[in-house]
């Protein structure tokens, strides 16, 4: 008997925990049940002023959930993209200004998100990091790089008198230059590894894609000097050609590709916005 007794008061204590503990989650989990909408949405205003993106995160989530057809709903995805790009968040920040873009095509704001959706993916968190790796041009995606190019342009071309649009176009001819850049780093990269059929795709791309960028003169010499190891002489001849009409004191003729620059220095933006 007294054994029975210890077992039950044990349950009976175990069920009181339990429930103390489901009591105290549903007291946190409903943190936000019955505020409205420029309640919640004030709420996540002050957190995001004391930089408690992940707190403000939970109040926009919850304005965009309960009123979805509200003027709150739209400002909470703006805020939403703003929060997730401060919070270093990059793929759901571009996730939610997609997601604005397709819902809300002509709102007022269309024009911040786009410019909003260029920062996110003009400097990923990662590139510090990265520059530190010795990291093969070959294996680095330029995805980035190509989605603020074509958000920039977008806000450009839709929205010319756009606040925005000034930096817009400041941040769009470094990026011009960086990813043509990037296509020579991975062109040379070929070369040094006698892959030169991919070398000389490279760096026609760079003359087809791009126009006016420095990168068109080390794209020239890689291409002449992967058709002479492929044997080529009509081919390298044509691009030796074009080489010396346009830099007709080349230094790479002199220097070749081994002083043309660290592969990721393209990585610091510092060198155009100081």
């Amino acid at each position: 008997m007294h054994k029975r007794l210890l077992r039950t008061s044990l349950i009976a204590l175990g069920c009181l925990t339990i429930a103390g503990c489901s009591s105290m989650m549903t007291r946190e989990a409903d943190r936000t049940a019955g505020m409205s909408a420029p309640q919640l949405y004030q709420e996540a205003r002050d957190n995001v002023r004391s930089n408690d993106y992940k707190t403000a995160r939970t109040y926009l989530e919850a304005v965009e959930a309960r009123y979805p057809y509200s003027s709150f709903a739209q400002q909470s995805l703006i805020d939403q993209a703003y929060v997730n790009w401060k919070d270093n968040e990059p793929e759901k920040a571009v996730a939610v200004i997609d997601r604005f873009l397709r819902l809300y095509p002509s709102h007022p704001g269309t024009d911040y998100m786009l410019y909003l959706k260029g920062l996110v993916t003009f400097t990923p968190p990662s590139s510090y990091l990265r520059s530190l790796t010795g990291q093969d041009p070959s294996e680095r995606d330029p995805k980035g790089l190509r989605q603020s190019y074509d958000a920039f342009n977008e806000l450009i071309q839709r929205y010319p008198e756009s606040r925005y649009t000034r930096d817009a176009r400041q941040r769009l001819t470094w990026l011009v230059s960086t990813i043509a850049d990037n296509e020579v780093n991975v062109a040379k990269y070929y070369y040094t590894r006698h892959a030169y059929v991919a070398a000389i795709n490279r760096s026609q791309s760079v003359l087809k894609d791009f126009t006016g960028v420095a990168a068109a003169e080390p794209a020239l010499y890689i291409m002449m000097k992967s058709y002479q190891q492929l044997g080529m002489a009509d081919q390298a001849n044509d691009a030796k050609r074009i080489l010396d009409q346009n830099y007709p004191n080349s230094k790479y003729y002199e220097q070749g590709l081994e002083d043309s620059g660290g592969w990721f220095s393209w990585l610091n933006p510092s060198r155009v916005f100081n």
